[in-house]
């Protein structure tokens, strides 16, 4: 595992993680607009390791399904019922199923690489991958707003109907904020930041456990099986944590796009 790396400084002191471990230096094409660092190698990974496990989950389905096709059959039928169809019903579910199930899948993946061993950090702990998600759901409650209701989406949307009309010069542009700025950038904050959180507190136990047992005085040694057995605990959390924000993205999106096709609008 990289992450039982070195962790002290030259003169013996403890030294924790650092956010520049989320800027790595290029290892592929430098000095290329192509160039790739570990965090792009590792999304690359995790996106075509996501696309031969639907492929070969798919690609021969059976009426009699073997393991495989049953464990593939599984997530995507919890996509559809718990997810989708709860929430839009069956005739929006299908049209957003293949929606809302890739950006699932694509979450997992991506957070999952974080415990993955020789990986060990979240293709969605930078915000390139968490903010082009959450321009995808934007995008997407837009579509669906403007397809339901094409003349009354936005007026709906910053106007809501009930209000005394002088009041709309304070509810307005907070109507504005909320569902068109503060929407994409908690989709993104949230997701980012657990991603970013779970890997520090990985690195810390890890690093500080390499500390006692290779660096530390013999007394402290001991406290070194404690983070250890932190460290291992805390990456058995980080797996519940990875399921958890794929659900809650893909939910989210799916409430968005929910209230925008409620009749309403």
């Amino acid at each position: 595992m990289n992450l039982l790396v070195l962790s002290s400084t030259n003169d013996g002191q403890f030294q924790g993680p650092s956010i520049d471990e989320f800027f790595p230096k290029a290892v592929l094409f430098q000095g290329t607009p192509f160039e790739m660092n570990r965090v792009m190698i590792i999304r690359v990974i995790a996106t075509i390791a996501l696309l031969v496990l639907m492929w070969a989950g798919t690609r021969a389905m059976k009426v009699v399904p073997g393991r495989f096709q049953s464990v593939v059959e599984m997530g995507l039928d919890f996509v559809r019922v718990d997810l989708v169809e709860d929430l839009l019903g069956k005739k929006d579910g299908r049209r957003f199923l293949p929606l809302i199930a890739s950006i699932f899948f694509f979450v997992l993946f991506m957070n999952i690489t974080g415990i993955v061993p020789l990986m060990n950090i979240a293709g969605s702990s930078v915000i390139g991958v968490p903010l082009v998600l959450a321009a995808v759901a934007y995008i997407a409650f837009i579509y669906a707003g403007v397809r339901k209701s094409p003349g009354g989406f936005f007026r709906n949307a910053l106007f809501p109907a009930g209000v005394p009309w002088p009041l709309y010069i304070i509810v307005t542009p907070i109507e504005f904020i909320s569902t068109f700025i503060i929407r994409p950038v908690t989709l993104t904050l949230r997701l980012m930041m657990n991603m970013i959180v779970g890997h520090l507190l990985l690195v810390l136990f890890f690093t500080a456990t390499t500390f006692f047992f290779l660096e530390a005085p013999i007394a402290f040694k001991v406290f070194g099986l404690g983070t250890l057995a932190f460290g291992f605990a805390f990456q058995l959390f980080e797996v519940l944590v990875a399921l958890l924000q794929a659900y809650v993205f893909a939910i989210l999106t799916t409430v968005y796009i929910q209230l925008a096709v409620a009749d309403e609008h």
